[in-house]
């Protein structure tokens, strides 16, 4: 992958239009995120204007997590809700030829966190300087968590950065967010999705109760119509994560659990921080270089 990429010009350049497009998605999507706005209306509006823009789709389902969730949280179908005072995290990816751009950032529409915020941008900045070929993600790791520490917050130790390849979102190396005693040694060509969390609460999360955000893992025989019917809806997004929302097939549950038995999609719930304490996040996508990295969602 890594000679690959260094040597293909039309890669590198897959993943910065990748990268420009997010860039103006995420920004244009602030707007969205108002005190009384639709969240779902929020969601589509990123997933559909990714695609005006020139993206060949969603690399995963755009993630609107709020408060104590850190992750994994997407509107329902006809999801009702509105933003509320709430700290919100906004992550969002997108992919062209299968090359994805993935970045977050954290609004805070209480007026309560902006230290909180203001961590995990830190800390991702901190490590963006870090990043060079032949550095340890272990250095990746102790900076950011000294740079969450000294606002006075912790980072989520158990959430980690993680690389991007073509169609596949979550590859080696891991970037840790937390002091480790062992890492990956960054190269020349890697693309790395850096994405520290910082939270007041005990630095931990755990799987709530809602999943509206699976992956094909597999594709095998099933006997169940219904199951049938959905794998075969499923197949146009082979490796990349899907929402429950996108889908057509009827007794849609019924069908994921049994696609989930048999070990043929995988599921995310959304991820809460355990002791209840609020989240922030920020994330940027980059291409390490000799002497350090490119940014492309920037």
């Amino acid at each position: 992958m890594t000679e690959q990429l260094q040597d293909n010009e039309e890669i590198i350049e897959n993943y910065l239009k990748a990268g420009r497009i997010l860039s103006q998605v995420r920004s244009e999507a602030k707007d969205k995120i108002q005190i009384g706005s639709s969240i779902l209306e929020a969601a589509e509006f990123v997933e559909n204007r990714a695609l005006e823009l020139g993206a060949d789709g969603s690399a995963f389902p755009c993630n609107i997590s709020r408060n104590d969730e850190a992750a994994h949280a997407t509107p329902l179908m006809g999801d009702d809700d509105v933003f509320e005072e709430d700290i919100v995290k906004l992550d969002l990816g997108i992919h062209v030829d299968g090359y994805i751009a993935d970045s977050a950032i954290t609004i805070d529409l209480s007026g309560e966190f902006s230290d909180l915020v203001k961590a995990s941008e830190a800390a991702l900045s901190a490590a963006i300087d870090t990043v060079a070929s032949g550095v340890n993600t272990a250095e990746l790791g102790a900076v950011i968590e000294d740079t969450i520490n000294s606002y006075g917050f912790k980072p989520v130790g158990n959430l980690t950065g993680h690389g991007l390849a073509q169609y596949l979102p979550h590859v080696s190396p891991s970037v840790p967010n937390r002091k480790v005693s062992g890492g990956a040694v960054l190269h020349t060509g890697d693309v790395v999705a850096i994405e520290p969390f910082a939270t007041n609460g005990v630095g931990k999360v755990v799987d709530g109760t809602l999943t509206e955000i699976y992956q094909l893992v597999d594709v095998k025989p099933v006997r169940m119509p219904a199951a049938r019917k959905l794998l075969k809806e499923l197949a146009p997004y082979s490796t990349l994560p899907f929402a429950k929302r996108w889908l057509k097939t009827e007794k849609l549950d019924f069908a994921l659990m049994q696609l989930e038995r048999s070990g043929i999609v995988h599921s995310y719930p959304v991820l809460k921080e355990v002791s209840g304490g609020m989240v922030s996040q920020a994330e940027h996508t980059v291409i390490v270089t000799d002497d350090g990295c490119q940014v492309t969602t920037i």
